[in-house]
């Protein structure tokens, strides 16, 4: 592992004293994609370059409708945020690293049932191992929804420090996946694509220094979008994790109106006080947001729908089947057809078949056959 913690620390310092023009463009690029590939090695234990075992999260069951990690420097409030939202206790003391393992709460928020993560304090260097690091952002990647949570009153630069920490272990926070299509081929050489959407397309030099570097002499390649070399590079490695993220700013009771307008200016924040309790709601209403969930009701027959309890389920994946496999993984085998009320239904009810697309707070009766 030192080894390859050596090799980055290299690849990193040759590339802070190059001087980026258009004749050391594909020289920069081959690093960075070796620098991917060291990244990678290191993170996920590749025993040929000799590294040091895959990085294992936490050993906490995943339940719930959604799973969301409070990731963020020692002593911000995540202890007292995971308290305050859950009811679950967990220790809060005004010494750093309290936390020392994973402490899951749950959250009851419009029928929802919400798995909230109170990880460990990380540190700067948390990505090369330093701490207890990688077990906490391995932990993260597994969530729907990643809640950065900093002090007010310390520099917003800790923003950034640990967006870099999440990022060199190939977390993209509130980014979508590049519209690259990329496809190996065992003959015919590198031909790339680019649609009328590309207005600045990536140089054929710059391509071909990623794909010498990753030893690939045959791939098809079409970009739908304008992308960059890291682009690029996400989707040849296919190991990045694109997560929604909110910041969370804790301790506002100590700030002025002054520093809390000039804080408002952070994109994806919610500020709060954990201690006071102060927009704890709002939070919520971020979280449901984020998360991007919808409620389904079930109606058996001759019955009113079931209030209590919706079907939640995530809006990219919220078809009648969908449904059907969140009650029962069985039930699509005597499916026949629903009934569905509300937004998606042109008539109410309308018969629909497996693959209709269902709205939040619709109410749908399966029909199976007898």
């Amino acid at each position: 592992m030192s080894s390859l913690v050596a090799k980055i620390k290299d690849i990193e310092d040759e590339m802070a004293r190059t001087q980026i023009n258009k004749q050391t463009m594909a020289h920069i690029c081959g690093l960075r994609a070796k620098l991917a590939k060291y990244k990678r090695e290191l993170l996920l234990g590749d025993t040929k370059a000799g590294g040091g075992g895959a990085g294992e999260g936490f050993d906490v069951r995943s339940t719930g409708d959604a799973r969301v990690g409070l990731v963020g420097f020692p002593s911000v409030g995540k202890s007292t945020l995971l308290t305050s939202l859950t009811g679950i206790f967990s220790e809060a003391a005004s010494y750093e690293f309290t936390t020392l393992t994973c402490i899951p709460g749950m959250i009851y928020h419009r029928g929802a049932r919400i798995q909230l993560l109170d990880l460990p304090g990380i540190i700067e260097g948390a990505k090369d191992g330093k701490g207890r690091g990688r077990q906490v952002i391995s932990t993260a990647r597994t969530c729907q929804l990643i809640i950065i949570v900093l002090d007010s009153m310390k520099p917003l630069g800790h923003k950034r420090v640990i967006e870099k920490e999440l990022e060199g272990f190939g977390i993209r926070l509130n980014k979508k996946p590049p519209n690259i299509s990329f496809h190996k081929r065992s003959t015919g050489g590198v031909n790339v694509v680019n649609t009328r959407e590309v207005t600045e397309p990536l140089p054929s030099e710059t391509i071909n220094a990623v794909m010498k570097e990753y030893r690939i002499v045959s791939a098809d390649i079409c970009f739908r979008e304008n992308s960059t070399v890291d682009d690029l590079i996400d989707v040849v490695e296919g190991t990045r994790a694109y997560i929604p993220c909110i910041y969370c700013l804790n301790k506002i009771d100590q700030l002025t109106l002054e520093e809390l307008e000039l804080i408002g200016k952070v994109s994806h924040y919610c500020p709060l006080s954990g201690h006071l309790d102060w927009n704890l709601d709002g939070l919520l209403e971020h979280i449901w947001e984020y998360c991007d969930m919808i409620r389904v009701y079930t109606k058996p027959k001759g019955q009113d729908p079931d209030w209590n309890e919706p079907i939640v389920l995530p809006r990219r994946k919220c078809t009648v089947e969908d449904f059907c496999n969140k009650i029962h993984k069985l039930m699509m085998n005597n499916f026949k057809h629903a009934l569905v009320y509300g937004q998606s239904a042109k008539h109410r009810p309308q018969r629909v078949g497996k693959d209709h697309v269902l709205k939040d707070e619709d109410i749908v009766q399966v029909v199976k056959f007898i």
